[in-house]
């Protein structure tokens, strides 16, 4: 384990995070709002912190081994998450506490969009900026941003990319190095931006609502700039659009860029994950909006449309709201909560397990039934026309095996620090799937639970955002042995 070429790295990625607070710094000081002082010393703190551990190491030259790739991957999210505390915690109209303020800047590191902040149309607009630029930087993974900058700088960046992308990884690469592959996908992601931006801005948002929702959807963050979140803004066009782009952020970006190559549809018409998604979304839509109509909870025109938005928020953990899901009647709340153990498609913004595994558990369970039935039959398992090999099959097993054993070990715990099962549970599902919203006391918000409940979860969140392994294994003694 080389300390130095880690501390170089790491004090270099700093640096790099500090220049997103420049968005939020300059629109302080146009406007004139006391919040420039605390976005001027956070960057200088970040920056500092950042150039003190970089400068030392500076002319360390070494290639990053596997395990140097998770121990910098794990160590930076925390560190981020603790260095992007500081703007809420400087804000005394936010009235954050310190445990409060590390909440919400992992939940929006982590995309799960989990809140402590009640009053959000009283928050100053620059603070608000930032929120989202922490969902827009998560959702893209800084690792990957930086993996595009750091061999210009003679650092590799493989084992970075692979520490940080999240899901099992498809067959072939967009390019064939990975900085290319890093600037391909961080090109498609900057362009949805836009996209999307543009798209709500026509369809009514202002300026700074389009941009604001523009970033915490394509990363399917889920942080809004109102407390009644999509709520806010009444218009049907807009949820519609809002439930389109949060599909597109949910599936494979490898297939976007695909798709935009060949100007074809077929990349996603051909590809067995996204079919499977699209089919798994498709079922949730349907059964939630014919529950809303046939139980009178909103008119035909509302069961649909909120029906459809709310299924495709909570299914692809991007955690938007139009109203009170939690209040829905029968299983419905239960439903929404359970479909986002699925999630995104692997290489999206998405949480939860990933469509690809699911797919994958459930043909597996599908062949051994036949097996049983024909015990003497060579029953491939197949994804498509490719068969899928023993290992891979292995593996998914065994991170569906751990994922399972995080929740419950959460789950206990929350329920020993004083959460009802109900909120307890639906509060490790927000968290370890990075969701956001749940069921009971934190249908809503999360003020309200302790502040070690909400520390747990802050470390779930993590868990969730970095596919458990990640961070799991530098726990463990191996990774530690020489």
């Amino acid at each position: 384990m080389n300390l130095t070429i880690i501390f170089r790295i790491l004090g270099m990625l700093l640096m790099l995070f500090s220049l997103s607070l420049m968005a939020p710094l300059l629109m302080a000081w146009f406007s004139g709002d006391p919040m420039l002082n605390g976005f001027v010393r956070t960057l200088a703190i970040t920056l500092s912190i950042g150039f003190l551990l970089w400068a030392p190491n500076r002319r360390v030259q070494q290639e990053l081994r596997a395990r140097d790739g998770f121990l910098i991957t794990s160590l930076f999210w925390v560190v981020l998450g603790l260095f992007g505390a500081l703007p809420f915690a400087l804000e005394e109209g936010a009235g954050l506490s310190a445990t409060d303020a590390v909440f919400e800047s992992i939940s929006g590191l982590t995309t799960t969009g989990a809140t402590v902040i009640t009053g959000l149309d009283q928050l100053p607009s620059p603070l608000l900026l930032y929120r989202q630029l922490l969902q827009w930087l998560g959702g893209v993974g800084i690792i990957v941003v930086a993996v595009a900058i750091l061999p210009m700088l003679g650092v590799g960046g493989m084992q970075l990319y692979r520490a940080e992308m999240p899901g099992p990884a498809k067959d072939s690469k967009l390019r064939p190095r990975v900085t290319e592959t890093a600037k391909v996908l961080f090109a498609i992601y900057v362009l949805l931006t836009v996209v999307f931006g543009l798209s709500y801005w026509a369809a009514g948002m202002s300026g700074f609502d389009a941009v604001c929702h523009a970033f915490s959807t394509v990363a399917i963050g889920g942080f809004s700039t109102h407390d009644d979140s999509m709520g806010y803004f009444q218009s049907p066009t807009i949820l519609l659009l809002c439930s389109l782009f949060m599909i597109i952020s949910a599936i494979n970006f490898g297939l976007h860029f695909a798709a935009w190559r060949w100007r074809s549809l077929w990349p996603y018409l051909r590809d067995s994950e996204a079919i499977f998604f699209i089919g798994v979304v498709s079922v949730c839509v349907a059964v939630t909006c014919l529950m809303l109509l046939i139980s009178g909870t909103f008119n035909v025109s509302d069961s649909v449309t909120h029906g459809i938005f709310q299924a495709v928020s909570i299914t692809t953990t991007a955690g938007f709201s139009t109203a009170d899901f939690a209040a829905w009647p029968s299983f419905l709340p239960l439903l929404l909560l359970l479909s986002s153990f699925m999630g995104g498609c692997v290489g999206s913004t998405g949480g939860g397990i990933k469509a690809m595994r699911l797919m994958l558990i459930m043909k597996q369970g599908v062949r051994e039934l036949k097996q049983l039935v024909h015990p003497s039959a060579v029953i491939p398992l197949k994804v498509g026309k490719r068969r899928v090999e023993a290992r891979v099959v292995s593996a998914v097993w065994s991170f569906f095996a751990v994922y399972m054993a995080v929740f419950l070990v959460v789950l206990i715990l929350l329920v020993g620090l004083g959460l009802d099962f109900e909120t307890a549970f639906s509060a490790v599902a927000a968290a370890l799937n990075n969701l956001g919203p749940g069921l009971g006391k934190v249908a809503h918000h999360y003020a309200d639970i302790p502040d070690s409940a909400k520390w747990l979860l802050a470390m779930t969140m993590l868990l969730g955002r970095l596919e458990v392994f990640t961070l799991l294994v530098i726990f463990t003694p191996a990774f530690w042995r020489p």
